[in-house]
């Protein structure tokens, strides 16, 4: 589905048969799935079901500076989380654990430019939240998306693969709309998927670890068959190492070829 509308879309052409949409991401896709149930109590159409994951940024951070074996100097906030949220739950995030926080973008310069406001702040020993991506994100967000995720979503407990438990760090149905929730409508809430023990995705993802240095990285873990969320998206640092690692060990060979 490219849009959640759509799925809601089927579910209006087909009322004899449920529809299940996989509500998943960071806040940044959460306004869209919002709209989807939201419209869908207005016009009545039942079938429509959403199985919520939506997981949230700064209790994730807070999760990983807090922890005895943080390594983390620094953060380069996620651009699209800020356009929907804005970034005023960063300041005090940056203030509790005096680190640098850089809202960016995705263009290389973007990236760049994030990277060198960060290691600024740090070699200067500031801290505090900084805008790079002006042309896209406000400090209070994007308020109309604010408010439509407020009415249909509510802060819960999450469970995040690699890590575990993190409270209040991701969204459910509020009671209003808890006739849409398909764990419910199906009965599978708490159903868990068990992890695979060769994976370290949980430490790659506090910046423990390396990708490369997981035994299954390339081998048991690829991103056909991936074995953690760090492999699993393609925006993920094992998926990037995985690309970008074979491309560096193939340029000797094409070199001894030309």
């Amino acid at each position: 589905m490219y849009s959640p509308l759509d799925c809601l879309r089927i579910a209006e052409q087909n009322p004899t048969r449920t529809v299940v949409f996989f509500a998943v991401g960071f806040e940044t896709t959460a306004p869209a799935n919002a709209m989807a149930v939201w419209q869908a109590k207005r016009r009545g159409i039942s079938n429509f079901t959403v199985l919520v994951s939506h997981v949230l940024v700064p209790p994730a951070m807070t999760a990983i500076l807090a922890s005895p074996t943080n390594r983390v100097q620094s953060f380069l906030a996620a651009g699209h989380v800020c356009t929907v949220m804005g970034y005023q739950d960063y300041e005090p995030l940056s203030e509790r654990f005096r680190v640098p926080i850089v809202v960016t973008g995705f263009e290389p310069i973007d990236l760049l430019e994030g990277v060198y406001r960060c290691v600024s702040m740090l070699e200067s020993g500031r801290w505090g939240v900084e805008n790079q991506y002006v042309r896209a994100v406000r400090r209070e967000g994007n308020s109309s998306a604010r408010r439509l995720i407020s009415e249909v979503f509510e802060v819960t407990d999450r469970q995040w693969r690699g890590i575990g438990m993190i409270p209040l760090s991701g969204y459910q149905l509020t009671p209003d709309y808890a006739e849409f929730d398909a764990e419910r409508r199906f009965s599978v809430e708490g159903l868990r998927v068990a992890e695979s023990n060769l994976c370290i995705s949980g430490l790659i993802l506090q910046g423990i670890r390396k990708p490369h240095e997981c035994p299954a990285f390339g081998t048991n873990c690829t991103p056909e068959n991936p074995l953690g969320a760090t492999m699993v998206s393609s925006e993920g640092a094992c998926a990037a190492y995985y690309h970008y690692s074979r491309l560096r060990q193939a340029t000797p060979v094409q070199k001894r070829r030309s």
